[in-house]
């Protein structure tokens, strides 16, 4: 049931480092390649921060809180907190973006980014981000959409066995 899921995950983590890996042999520091003209340049940018380089240089706090993150996705996950799609989605592309990037962190001290805009000043970002950035909002949609209504759903055939005999 959760088999597919696992391997989108998988995966997705293999593509984020297996890009980051690319970026790493074959752009130099801090250079760029046109990838789709006028929109994305392949920049390779050592990342010590957060989205944004929030943090910057607090990688081991970074580390920490990606490796709580996926700790807790994993066991949200084992649990089976996530009762439909929607949040096996969510919880699959988080818990890729939060292994991909928390793999960088622990082997090199700092995030390989590579997607930048052209057309707009934007963060450079990497395929774990994307993960992450897609993942959160069905996240959030799970929960206001779906939280609570499973566990309805699932009590239903429950309740009808305890009312009361009809007196006959």
């Amino acid at each position: 049931m959760y088999y597919g899921y696992a391997i989108l995950a998988l995966l997705l983590v293999a593509g984020d480092q297996l890009t980051k890996l690319v970026i790493r042999a074959h752009i130099p520091l801090g250079s760029s390649i046109p990838f789709i003209p006028h929109i994305l340049d392949l920049t390779y940018v050592q990342n010590t921060g957060a989205a944004f380089s929030l943090l910057n240089s607090h990688t081991w706090l970074l580390t920490l809180t990606s490796a709580v993150v996926v700790l807790v996705m994993c066991w949200l996950i084992v649990k089976g907190f996530f009762k439909n799609a929607l949040g096996r989605w969510a919880a699959a592309l988080v818990l890729a973006g939060g292994v991909g990037n928390l793999i960088d962190r622990a082997v090199f001290g700092f995030v390989t980014d590579m997607f930048q805009t052209v057309f707009m000043e934007f963060a450079v970002f990497n395929v774990a981000d994307c993960c992450i950035t897609v993942g959160v909002p069905l996240l959030f949609l799970y929960v206001l959409l779906y939280m609570g209504k499973d566990e309805k759903k699932e009590a239903s055939p429950d309740d009808a066995a305890q009312l009361p005999p009809d007196g006959t």
